[in-house]
């Protein structure tokens, strides 16, 4: 009988060791996981401080001299090789969704796509796509605007470009401090 009960302490005890070795195991892993990533992302690599160093000494100057680091932010004109004129490269991108509003006044709805050009670097078409949306905005607010009466008048297409042109340009100058949208084209027009 004593050897019953010692049995049955015995397998009493093995479930919480096999808890405990299973609860180790698991932390184990975890922090087997969490120093791995921390490897692999480089947090135990030896830092640049050179790089960081010039980074630092370039912000110092900026701030000294605001004009020293605006030449780096604002975006420059593109040349296109020409013998006679010195002519700029046109660079074009299209807005991705039409635009679709209401004439004001009526139930008519136009729709439009939008395609702007710069003579600008990349960085005027990474702005436009950073700032989609509120682009989109701006040139939904004046589409809205758009009467029975706008749409007679035979410049109507013009005026409305640079009307977008406009609030697109002023959109981006508060946001980024440089516009750079030159023209705005429609690749597409309807009302309906």
């Amino acid at each position: 009988m004593a050897d019953e009960e010692i049995e049955v302490e015995g397998k009493k005890k093995s479930p919480l060791i096999k808890i405990i070795v299973i609860v180790l195991v698991a932390l184990l892993l975890l922090i087997g996981t969490a120093v791995g990533t921390m490897f692999v992302t480089g947090f135990f690599d030896k830092k640049d401080t050179l790089a960081a160093e010039q980074a630092m000494k370039a912000m110092e100057e900026s701030a000294a001299d605001p004009k020293a680091g605006a030449s780096d932010t604002t975006p420059q004109k593109k040349a296109k090789e020409s013998p006679e004129l010195e002519r700029f490269e046109k660079s074009y991108m299209e807005l991705e969704k039409p635009l679709v509003s209401n004439l004001t006044g009526t139930r008519k709805v136009i729709q439009l796509n939008a395609a702007i050009m710069t003579h600008y670097d990349e960085r005027v078409f990474k702005n436009a796509k950073k700032h989609e949306f509120a682009l989109r905005s701006v040139t939904l607010d004046v589409m809205r605007q758009v009467t029975e009466a706008d749409m007679a008048k035979p410049e109507f297409r013009k005026e409305l470009a640079h009307k977008i042109r406009e609030e697109m340009n002023a959109l981006l100058q508060k946001h980024e401090d440089f516009g750079g949208i030159e023209e705005v084209y429609f690749t597409s027009f309807v009302v309906q």
